[in-house]
């Protein structure tokens, strides 16, 4: 008998162990890989993103309409401020950009997690890594380890087994087929954060690399006015990502505003009067577009005339025909995953009494710039501190 277990060594699973540990708990963490926090240390690489420091209402709102009450309750008790004091209470100092996400003065995740765990361990942790979880019967869980088929039959359980990205890193989301074939209900997974497929025309290959700036992209309701990267495969980078909820459908449309500091009046009239002017000195030397964002042009225009009185248009919505987003295992994050419907706002499984899931293994999605590891913080602190009140009738 194990008094509380939590599956998944990731920001979430981490945090519900710190809230067992708080609660008295006795604790005992596993993960499948050979280390713990393999996908928030590659997150850490270009600089850990922790949180962004805004006003609630806006934080909030960045993760779009349909965000469930519970997430929104966990978002409330574990903020922004929350995440910083948190952060520096291990010791990290912070400081925000002039964006306002914070990072760390150390920049790197490494240095943060050895804090975590050197304080997780002081508090009487016992982790295992190379223990795969394979399936459960009531609360009996089974796991392949290095040393063959172990059973463990906690009190409590948390799952934090991450949503199906990044599969090397350990989110693969090869446990959602034995989470449905026990009823629990689980939505799709699907990519987010992810890059864009376009199959340029050859004449695109000296632009590969370069940033796009200045500009404003726009899928069905989304807007966004983040620079992308253009790469061999396509479009990438947070311009780009957070569109990704609105281009997922089939056919979705992607439009970039050329332009999009002036109006269509503002750029008609920097235009003469007369189409006389060639096209390629009306970009580069009245319009004083630079080569990447011409090139863009010519790909989606293909030469094909433009009225002269539908040019200022076309510039501030120039069509970007693509073939989708890229493979799964390409994004940042997932959405799908175990339904809210599933839980209680404990989050505790509904038919398993006992049994909470936190972090990305839950159905809701996020843009990056802190608002993905903000969120998994969050719903890990909430599914810990249930669990660690809970007792088994």
């Amino acid at each position: 008998m194990t008094d509380a277990l939590v599956i998944g060594g990731g920001p979430a699973g981490l945090m519900a162990a710190e809230a067992l540990l708080a609660g008295g708990r006795a604790v005992t963490l596993v993960e499948a890989k050979p280390s713990i926090g393999r996908k928030f240390l590659m997150a850490g690489k270009s600089g850990l993103n922790l949180t962004k420091m805004q006003a609630f209402g806006p934080f909030l709102a960045s993760y779009g309409e349909g965000l469930h009450p519970t997430m929104r309750a966990c978002l409330k008790a574990f903020g922004p401020d929350e995440v910083k004091a948190w952060t520096e209470a291990l010791g990290q100092t912070t400081f925000a950009g002039s964006t306002g996400r914070l990072f760390p003065h150390a920049m790197k995740a490494s240095p943060l997690l050895r804090a975590w765990l050197a304080r997780l361990d002081a508090l009487g942790l016992e982790r295992h890594t190379r223990w795969r979880w394979v399936d459960w019967e009531s609360n009996i869980h089974h796991f392949d380890t290095p040393e063959g088929t172990r059973v463990l039959t906690p009190r409590v359980t948390v799952f934090a087994l991450g949503g199906a990205s990044w599969a090397r890193l350990g989110s693969d989301g090869h446990w959602a087929p034995r989470f449905a074939a026990n009823g629990i209900e689980v939505a799709p997974f699907q990519p987010s954060n992810v890059g864009l497929q376009v199959d340029w025309s050859e004449h695109m290959t000296g632009q590969f690399g370069q940033p796009i700036k200045s500009v404003e992209w726009h899928a069905g309701d989304l807007t966004s006015r983040g620079e992308a990267i253009l790469s061999k495969q396509g479009l990438e980078g947070g311009g780009i990502y957070t569109l990704a909820p609105a281009l997922r459908g089939h056919g979705a449309t992607l439009t970039v505003d050329l332009l999009p500091d002036l109006s269509v009046e503002e750029v008609q009239k920097r235009l003469p009067e007369t189409a006389k002017k060639g096209m390629a000195k009306l970009l580069r030397n009245t319009l004083k577009l630079p080569p990447v964002k011409i090139a863009l042009w010519n790909e989606f225009t293909q030469g094909t005339p433009i009225p002269f009185d539908q040019l200022a248009a076309r510039l501030k919505a120039l069509p970007i025909h693509h073939s989708g987003l890229r493979p799964m295992d390409e994004a940042i994050s997932t959405a799908g995953g175990v339904s809210f419907d599933a839980l209680d706002d404990t989050l505790m499984l509904k038919d398993r009494p006992g049994t909470f899931c936190a972090g990305e293994m839950l159905d809701w999605d996020a843009p990056t710039g802190g608002y993905l590891l903000t969120a998994c913080f969050a719903t890990g602190l909430l599914a810990g501190r249930h669990a660690a009140g809970y007792d088994r009738p």
